[in-house]
């Protein structure tokens, strides 16, 4: 039988390998899933409150083992891969503490005689489908929410982060967690789709491509399910020419290259007034070279490679593009001996001289690229970051708040920064328009889709 086969993008060394579930196997997990909802559902919120927040605590307790496993399954340097531990607890907590509220019946105006409101039920058992790009956090958005709903959960995750998926149940484990109620299963594609179509799955929350999405919206087809969908970005910001250079600059570069630029809210494209282009380019450029391109595990280096060969040849096609219809790329890559041309060392990349017949302005690119364009005023931003498939967040860099709500109001993006970006804040819903996806994790908001109403009529004699 085929098996799952992790490869480090930092040396090609084999850091998993696991047999991929069979038949019976996923047919079992489904069967536990499905009796374990009936009682998991009768328990308090309290109580799951409690088991879940110990889950968390024994989780965070192995922050390192984690945070390595995460470095060499995906090159992420070892300095920041701790603060994805971090961000899972953080997120975790959050969704606990706002659970009583966000699960709290619904009362319209009262009527004499009658006793009405709308309860939120758990849907059943939730498939979780989760990347491996951020592995713990775009999986923590729906795995503690569903559960704290009263849901059970599937988790399969990406076949380059198996490990993760098996710290999680770990802590889950260690925790007291009921038998059932949080299983992962390790499946092909095909497998996965089938497990999409098993009548016991009643919501998958998938993150991934959007060829991904396609996928799971054709598997789940006439099921009549929720599909949550946060699918591709080509994420936009626009430098006004009031805003604090010096913020704008170091926020936007850490935007477009941190996690080797391989982020779904990453900034792929900065469009900046002409009146402080060249400057911007400038301190662009300078703090960019400082970028140190090296062995993730060693605690010097800020850049790490690619998740795979394939991936970096991927950005290279995008650099072909488009210096073949003009563009100019500013950075020295000479500086970076790491970026053979042939590996998934990738040196960091600024592009100048584009436009919107290129790749690299008009779809995702999952590296560390960037193009930067100058505009005249914010109108011709407002049309240039809106010409996109995409629509997951926009940010403008201002010093008006007012001006940059009004931008806000106008961009096609799930969600507006203002003075930062490639960032979640767990009290906002994530969400994103057109190739993006559709539905919510995060938030209060978050729980609707995890949920369904039920209205209570009682009619007092």
């Amino acid at each position: 039988m085929p098996e799952l086969i992790t490869i480090s993008p930092i040396d090609g060394s084999e850091v998993a390998r696991r047999a991929y579930a069979d038949e019976h196997h996923i047919v079992a997990t489904l069967r536990r899933a499905k009796i374990a909802q009936r009682d998991w559902r009768q328990v308090s919120l309290v109580e799951r409150m409690a088991v879940l927040s110990r889950a968390v605590d024994a989780f965070s307790a192995n922050k390192e083992a984690i945070a390595g496993a995460i470095t060499r399954q995906i090159g992420r340097p070892v300095r920041y891969s701790p603060n994805e531990v971090a961000g899972f607890d953080t997120r975790a907590r959050h969704m606990m503490a706002i659970a009583p509220e966000a699960l709290a019946d619904i009362r319209p105006a009262p009527i004499d005689g009658f006793n009405r409101f709308i309860r939120r039920e758990a849907l059943g058992v939730v498939l979780v489908v989760a990347p491996w790009n951020y592995p713990l956090l775009t999986a923590v958005n729906a795995i503690i929410p569903a559960l704290m709903a009263g849901n059970t959960v599937i988790l399969k995750h990406s076949a380059q982060t198996p490990l993760c998926a098996e710290q999680i149940h770990a802590a889950f484990v260690a925790a007291g967690l009921p038998a059932g109620v949080f299983q992962y299963l390790h499946t092909d594609h095909a497998s996965t789709q089938k497990l999409i179509q098993a009548k016991e799955i009643k919501h998958v929350c998938f993150t991934g491509s959007v060829a991904g999405g396609i996928a799971v919206e054709q598997a789940a087809a006439g099921r009549f399910i929720g599909v949550g969908l946060e699918l591709g970005g080509n994420d936009a910001a626009l430098v006004r020419s009031d805003a604090d250079l010096a913020h704008a600059v170091d926020t936007l570069v850490d935007g477009a290259f941190f996690n080797s630029g391989q982020s779904c809210c990453g900034t792929q494209r900065i469009y900046v007034h002409q009146s402080v282009y060249q400057e911007f380019v400038d301190r662009a450029l300078a703090l960019t070279e400082q970028y140190v391109l090296g062995n993730p595990l060693d605690a010097a280096t800020t850049l790490g490679p690619v998740v795979r060969v394939a991936a970096a040849n991927a950005v290279r096609a995008v650099e072909a593009d488009a210096l073949a219809k003009g563009a100019s790329q500013i950075v020295d890559t000479r500086r970076f001996a790491l970026d053979d041309g042939k590996g998934a060392y990738l040196a960091p990349r600024i592009f100048t001289g584009v436009n919107h017949q290129m790749h690299l302005m008009a779809d995702e690119c999952f590296g560390p690229v960037v193009g930067i364009m100058p505009v005249k005023n914010d109108e011709e931003a407002i049309r240039l970051m809106n010409d996109s498939p995409y629509g997951l967040t926009s940010a403008v860099f201002s010093s008006d708040e007012n001006a940059a709500l009004s931008l806000g109001d106008q961009l096609e993006c799930g969600t507006f920064f203002m003075n930062r970006c490639d960032y979640l804040d767990p009290a906002l819903p994530w969400t994103g328009i057109k190739q993006t996806g559709r539905g919510a994790t995060l938030s209060v908001l978050g729980y609707d889709y995890l949920t369904r109403p039920k209205s209570f009529h009682l009619k007092q004699m």
